[in-house]
């Protein structure tokens, strides 16, 4: 049930990586509502994923690293 959380916050954050503000909004939801385990899975993604995307670099600032 656990990973399927996880799994749940990496696609609503694929379907608003089009508006910066609203994917920052939904970073934080995500960082709130994971076990710890799951928050370091999320960090692993997310650097991965805004790669390619200059405009999301701005959401690691959350991610306290």
């Amino acid at each position: 049930m656990a990973n399927s959380m996880l799994e749940y916050s990496k696609t609503v954050l694929k379907k608003v990586s089009f508006d910066t503000l609203l994917f920052c909004k939904e970073l934080k939801k995500a960082l709130v509502t994971l076990l710890p385990e799951e928050v370091e899975e999320l960090k692993i993604w997310l650097k991965n994923f805004i790669t390619d995307k200059p405009e999301l670099q701005q959401s690691l600032l959350y991610l306290k690293v």
